[in-house]
């Protein structure tokens, strides 16, 4: 995901800026109120242009204005050896000009349309977002075909976002929350792609060329890894049209290269990274199941349990409330396409993370050994349940949630049947994948600062 880039130097007219703001006001307005059904009570349509193109409609007409998410098999970890931050370099370049359009023109259009478009990279993805109001949205999906099919990728705009990526670089390199999460990757992932940093370095970044760019967008924007989801309203008709004017152009198929399915490293690491901060950082994970393995479910669930439901959670229970040890403590389950993980973070003062890791290595393994109780699944699964349904109250987050779905190879149906598949989470399943993923002797922990221990390796 690209950082946030400081203001442009193009100036905007005032009158064009408070068009856009008045009409980012409706579109803001509309996302909050469009939907109030529950997630099982939408219609989702699969839907199919006259040129082939698939994707999920969830058509609602009450709001003139649509949300289309939408997805290429990639990201980050299709950057080449030693271009390393390539595919944020695109996601901070494709409003940057494109056809006849300068990046000024590009700009100052897109505002005079009141449309939203932006772009980041994960490490199997490339995702795209799109929101325009219905009576622009002919002539937005006309600039969003622009951006994806001929950017112009100019050498005075690559330069300049060359120049606020370096800088979003040097203020990464002194937050001990962003070290902490790139070493880790580094080395639970060492010699994979996952391993290399997703935004690049500062040499690797000074490398790339608008030929760079452009090869890969060649390389990944194509048809037969591209995923599509679109709220709002819009007809199963006008969808198709619309599919086939935006992405109608683009090559059949990506000409991706390979990426091995991996695990992290076994047999545990502790690493330090020195920083001179009052405050260490660290982040601990392992390997656990992927997306589509049965036990993933009950694994979700445990996480909810032992550190993903706030102050609901089990670590911050132990860490927190009783020993005031650190302001916060989490745990998250999360899936790639070729290894999964359960990770989480902890900050404290650098004389109490010691302390603080000895605690969270206690609690994995007493989850480990079965210590947790119905009550505990209980409550878990109520939350879980419950609030399922806000994840869907707007038509950005629908066509997040949905587009999100379709990556991970879900139908339609998931939506309907995945409280139940909640709801059937047993005691005996959750202290089942407890043994199975809360292994310690594998645990990776990455720790940022000075802090005070006894046995971790310098970095």
């Amino acid at each position: 995901m690209v950082a946030a880039r400081p203001l442009r130097s193009t100036t905007i007219h005032a009158a064009s800026r408070f068009r856009f703001a008045a009409s980012l006001a409706g579109l803001v307005a509309a996302f909050i109120f469009t939907f109030s059904l529950p997630a099982n009570a939408m219609k989702i349509q699969t839907v199919k242009s006259p040129g082939g193109i698939e994707a999920w409609l969830v058509e609602e007409h009450a709001v003139p204005m649509m949300a289309m998410r939408f997805a290429f098999e990639g990201g980050s970890s299709q950057d080449p050896v030693d271009k390393e931050g390539l595919a944020n370099f695109v996601t901070a370049m494709l409003d940057e000009g494109a056809g006849d359009l300068t990046s000024r023109e590009f700009q100052e259009r897109m505002e005079d349309l009141s449309m939203r478009m932006n772009y980041e990279e994960a490490k199997d993805a490339f995702y795209g977002n799109f929101e325009t109001l219905t009576e622009n949205r002919d002539e937005a999906a006309k600039l969003l075909k622009l951006a994806l099919t001929k950017p112009r990728f100019d050498a005075d705009a690559v330069e300049r976002i060359r120049q606020q990526l370096l800088a979003s670089l040097a203020y990464a390199a002194r937050d001990p929350d962003k070290v902490a999460q790139k070493e880790w990757y580094a080395v639970a992932f060492a010699g994979h792609p996952y391993a290399r940093p997703a935004n690049g370095t500062e040499a690797t970044v000074g490398k790339v060329t608008g030929a760079d760019l452009e090869s890969y967008r060649k390389r990944v924007f194509a048809k037969d890894t591209l995923k599509v989801v679109a709220v709002g309203d819009i007809t199963p008709e006008q969808l198709g049209k619309l599919l086939d004017e935006v992405f109608g152009d683009l090559p059949a198929k990506a000409e991706l290269m390979p990426v091995a399915k991996t695990n992290p490293v076994a047999g545990g690491r502790q690493t330090v990274v020195d920083m001179n901060v009052p405050q260490s950082v660290a982040v601990f994970g392992l390997g656990a199941m992927p997306r589509k393995d049965p036990d993933f479910m009950a694994a979700f669930v445990l996480n909810q349990i032992l550190g993903g439901g706030g102050f609901a959670s089990k670590l911050m229970e132990e860490v927190r409330e009783k020993r005031g040890l650190a302001y916060s403590v989490y745990t998250y389950v999360y899936p790639y396409q070729h290894a999964s993980i359960f990770s989480g973070g902890v900050a404290t003062r650098n004389d109490m993370m010691g302390q603080s890791l000895d605690i969270i290595r206690q609690e994995l393994k007493k989850m480990a050994d079965g210590v947790v109780s119905q009550a505990d699944l209980d409550n878990a699964k109520s939350y879980l349940i419950g609030s399922y349904p806000l994840r869907f109250d707007t038509n950005a987050k629908i066509a997040s949630q949905l587009l999100g779905l379709r990556m991970d190879g879900f139908g339609p149906e998931y939506v309907d049947n995945r409280n139940a598949m909640i709801a059937a989470v047993t005691l005996d399943d959750l202290k089942r994948v407890a043994r199975r993923l809360l292994d310690t002797q594998n645990l990776i922990v990455t720790i940022v600062g000075k802090p005070t221990l006894q046995q971790a390796k310098k970095g």
